[in-house]
């Protein structure tokens, strides 16, 4: 037992030191590592830092000009999010200054807003925002509806008002139940801590997954692979190759995710209230399940440019089924179970409760457990996968002669069936 543990260790350490002069020696793998890795989160933090936007200039176009109409625009200019820079005649005005970067949206209120009201129908306004930005659009769409509920509640007081109801009367129908709005982990509406902390986890994953494709990819476009074995581990050390390759981008990669997780949030001031040691576990088990899923998944890639493709395809995806941007609850039944795939669904959330809200790992239990789970399933893909390579590539000359052979059964039996067939059509010609 003694000599077969020193032997697995050693053949893993040579997997390990050939791993890594492949990797050192590839300068696009490097570069995607180092930039990508170190310099991309700074960069996309930087571009983000200010993440509350206020006083985004609009436009307004007010057909109505009604007390309501005045009143509704006053409360969206008093707003931090939006502020009223122009007060425009006629839509087109107001395209002309949206067109010149002059205004970042437009509100536009009908002639028939006020009289609509009065007769008790639904009253309608519109909105257009400037897309160059998701904070224009998220300022816009705030500062307008929020305002807007109050005026809804304002409009019933004074319709209720108006049915005979005293004041008291008409508060308590609208306002059935007192409550206090309390966001308290991203008080400012902050896009920044609302999305950021997702990406982070999904850096590292998709870093990964692109850095171990695009080696994958160019070891095979020059006829070599990483699931070759050396002659001396001729039938054997699947999972020596799977442990030895996996602990260089291992150790990169704990480098690389606490420098995400803990160095960069600290350099822009993110809320970081989880506990340092919770954090590094949960970036330890994570970093081991990215390994893994990146060993599995770059075994379908055979040439190197088609990582680029799979990062403008995957990577919007992947954001999205972190839940972030849209609640994991409310994911159709394909979408949910399609995001346990990715190791960064149960990372991203994970990290997001831990870092911002302050929760631990005893309260991200099923999270983690996901995550082992994970990791286990895909060690054994990985595995499965050098085998099957290895066996491909140690029997090819074998495959190719089945292939080759197939290949002119098929094409005898379409040349006996089309002769059959001359012959059929030959004796119906003659009758």
């Amino acid at each position: 037992m003694a000599g077969y543990l020193r032997n697995f260790f050693r053949d893993a350490l040579g997997i390990f030191s050939r791993e890594l002069r492949l990797l050192v020696t590839d300068g696009g793998v490097m570069i995607i590592f180092v930039v990508a890795g170190f310099l991309y989160p700074l960069l996309y933090n930087y571009i983000y830092k200010n993440g509350v936007l206020e006083d985004t200039p609009i436009a307004v176009v007010d057909n109505s000009c009604s007390s309501v109409s005045r009143r509704y625009l006053r409360e969206v200019d008093a707003t931090r999010e939006l502020k009223i820079a122009y007060h425009c005649t006629d839509m087109n005005e107001a395209r002309e200054l949206f067109q010149a970067r002059k205004v970042n949206g437009i509100i536009y209120i009908p002639a028939d807003f006020d009289d609509a009201l009065a007769r008790g129908e639904t009253a309608k306004f519109s909105i257009y925002a400037d897309m160059s930005s998701f904070l224009y659009y998220k300022n816009l769409l705030i500062g307008s509806e929020f305002v807007m509920l109050q005026e809804i509640n304002d409009i019933k007081i004074e319709r209720y008002s108006f049915e005979g109801m005293t004041d008291q009367e008409a508060d308590q129908s609208v306002y059935t139940v007192r409550y206090d709005e309390n966001n308290p982990y991203n008080p400012a509406f902050s896009y920044s801590i609302f999305l950021i902390s997702a990406i982070l986890m999904l850096i590292i994953q998709q870093v990964m997954f692109y850095g171990m494709s695009l080696a994958a990819g160019t070891m095979r476009e020059e006829n070599r692979s990483f699931a070759t074995l050396p002659g001396a581990m001729r039938n054997r050390g699947v999972g020596r190759i799977v442990l030895g390759r996996g602990l260089v981008y291992w150790l990169m990669f704990m480098a690389i995710g606490l420098w995400i997780t803990t160095v960069v949030p600290a350099i822009f001031r993110f809320p970081q209230r989880g506990d340092f040691w919770d954090i590094a576990y949960l970036v330890f088990i994570f970093v081991t399940d990215c390994v893994f899923f990146s060993m599995t998944w770059s075994t379908f890639i055979t040439r190197r440019e088609s990582v680029f493709l799979l990062l403008l395809f995957i990577s919007p995806v992947c954001v999205f089924l972190t839940g972030c941007s849209w609640p994991s609850c409310a994911f159709p039944t394909f979408w949910k179970y399609f995001s346990y795939i990715f190791p960064g669904t149960f990372g991203a959330r994970a990290f997001i409760n831990m870092n911002t809200a302050g929760a631990d790992l005893v309260t991200e239990l099923d999270l983690v457990r996901a995550i082992h789970i994970q990791t286990m399933v895909y060690f054994v893909t990985a595995c499965v996968a050098v085998y099957l390579e290895n066996f491909v590539i140690r029997h090819r000359d074998e495959i190719n002669r089945a292939l080759i052979e197939a290949h002119a059964r098929r094409r005898a039996r379409i040349q006996e069936h089309g002769e059959k067939l001359a012959e059929r059509l030959e004796r119906i010609r003659r009758s």
